[in-house]
């Protein structure tokens, strides 16, 4: 997509973004409701929006995927342009798996703890390398070259109840905060609109990644009964990555928990209730 000339906007979240024209750059969010919410919203404004960047794990719920066409359908529709998907070359598993290291001291350590030579394995609290090579870098090197070469403002989805989460910085805006819009204003706001994810926040708490080994013990329970498919290939990754990497760190998917031993407990407590 060529960039159009003047100013500029771009919506940003934490894995997708949203770019706009117009001296301004607004970033946020698709699965975030207020992102959602500050998007639909801009559109009612007659706000201008030129460009849409999404950031894509291919780790997304199918719901969420549907979401994102959906909006993609509306901007469309209403403003005659596409959102444009960031992603990395490879994706997810092949950075979980197959990644080869490069550097001495990282090949020394894996070597004297029998690990391979390749791939990230499990990310954790302290090493989120997903959220770095499948969101943050894609999107902040985008971002920065659009907004040194058009001079780009920040719009980001913060709702007035997270308004510590602001920084002061003079290229940021926070609509929601200013419009005292909260998040759970912001998700009737979607919801209103038609945007309900396909009701994947009436089941989770979180609507992130479903792999992620940083999701609560009960938001796993719901991927196995919600979308058994899903929790189907969870086994058989944390199986793969257990048999490569061993029961250290890059091995283990929670700390004391294996999938497989998440899936007895599941189906334990699932006899019993029968």
């Amino acid at each position: 997509m060529e960039l159009a000339s003047g100013s500029f906007r771009i919506f940003k979240e934490v894995l997708s973004i949203f770019i706009f024209y117009s001296l301004s750059l607004l970033w946020k969010a698709f699965h975030n409701k207020d992102s959602t919410a500050l998007l639909l919203l801009m559109l009612e404004k007659g706000m201008p929006i030129d460009c849409v960047l999404y950031a894509d794990t291919t780790m997304e719920f199918p719901e969420m995927e549907a979401h994102i066409a959906k909006l993609d359908n509306l901007l469309c529709q209403k403003r005659g342009i596409h959102i444009t998907t960031l992603r990395h070359p490879h994706g997810f598993e092949w950075l979980m798996f197959d990644e080869p290291k490069v550097k001495q001291s990282c090949l020394e350590r894996r070597a004297k703890l029998g690990v391979p030579p390749y791939g990230n394995g499990w990310p954790g609290a302290k090493v989120r390398w997903c959220t770095g090579q499948l969101k943050t870098h894609l999107i902040q090197k985008e971002v920065n070259r659009l907004k040194k070469e058009k001079n780009a403002l920040h719009y980001i989805g913060i709702a007035a109840d997270e308004a510590h989460r602001c920084k002061d910085d003079p290229q940021n805006c926070y609509p929601l905060v200013e419009w005292k819009i909260t998040e759970a204003q912001a998700l009737q706001i979607c919801y209103s609109r038609g945007f309900d994810w396909g009701g994947l926040y009436e089941i989770y708490h979180r609507a992130s990644c479903w792999c992620c080994p940083l999701q609560r013990i009960d938001e796993l329970r719901k991927l196995r009964t919600y979308h058994p498919e899903l929790w189907t290939r969870l086994r058989d990754m944390d199986n793969r990555a257990r048999a490569m990497f061993g029961p250290g760190p890059l091995g283990q998917f929670k700390k004391d928990w294996s999938v497989e031993r998440l899936e007895e407990r599941f189906a334990r407590e699932g006899a019993q209730t029968t």
